[in-house]
């Protein structure tokens, strides 16, 4: 077998499952109990300057 295949049978298969397990870290990395103030300061952000006074 040759290094290629080698490299694309990893690829095929726990390549896909490590990207999908990232994946899925990363979408719900923002529901955990801890990220509250981080989500509701990032959703009031685009407001920011409104509420500058200018």
């Amino acid at each position: 077998m040759s290094v290629y295949e080698t490299l694309r049978h990893f690829a095929d298969s726990y390549g896909l499952v490590a990207i999908f397990a990232l994946y899925l870290v990363l979408c719900l990395w923002h529901f955990r109990p801890g990220s509250r103030t981080h989500v509701d300061a990032a959703k009031h952000s685009i407001f920011k300057d409104d509420h500058d006074g200018n």
